[in-house]
């Protein structure tokens, strides 16, 4: 049995199943503020639209950092490139899991304003996009980690 493969495919399992969750609940949770803002005002459901769907780009770079690393997941991998693949997952599954449940409740934050009437659409897009970097860093990290690998 080859180590390094099994860490490379929990590496990836942590990378992919954390950002997913993390997406999963961001999005749930600025959902969850859309519904109770429909019921204020009715109009602004495509601002909501939006602001419910950005926590789900995390998952994407979950998803997009496996895609990354599948080239190493052979039976040929070795020890290193599978503590290396391990820790990236590690990095990019919780940074993208934490960015996402945060980036949600901004989000939700904004819905709810906009659903009281205030025009807050476009800084609170700003203020989402502050928790996103992080997620956006882990994914630059996971990229440089392969090309060195």
């Amino acid at each position: 049995m080859n180590t390094g493969l099994l860490f490379a495919f929990i590496g990836v399992g942590i990378m992919v199943g954390m950002s997913g969750i993390g997406s999963a609940t961001g999005t749930a949770i600025s959902g969850m503020a859309t519904v109770g803002a429909l019921k204020k005002n009715k109009e602004a459901f495509g601002s909501y639209l939006v602001l419910s769907a950005l926590p789900g780009t995390q998952g994407l770079y979950g998803f997009g950092a496996f895609f990354i690393m599948q080239d190493f997941l052979t039976s040929d991998i070795t020890m290193f490139q599978g503590m290396a693949i391990f820790g990236s997952g590690i990095a990019v599954g919780l940074a993208c899991m934490i960015s996402a449940i945060y980036q949600g409740k901004v989000c939700a934050s904004g819905v709810d304003a906009i659903g009281n009437g205030n025009d807050v659409f476009g800084n609170t897009i700003i203020m989402a996009v502050f928790p996103e970097l992080y997620a956006i860093v882990s994914f630059a990290a996971a990229f440089l980690i392969a090309g060195m690998l």
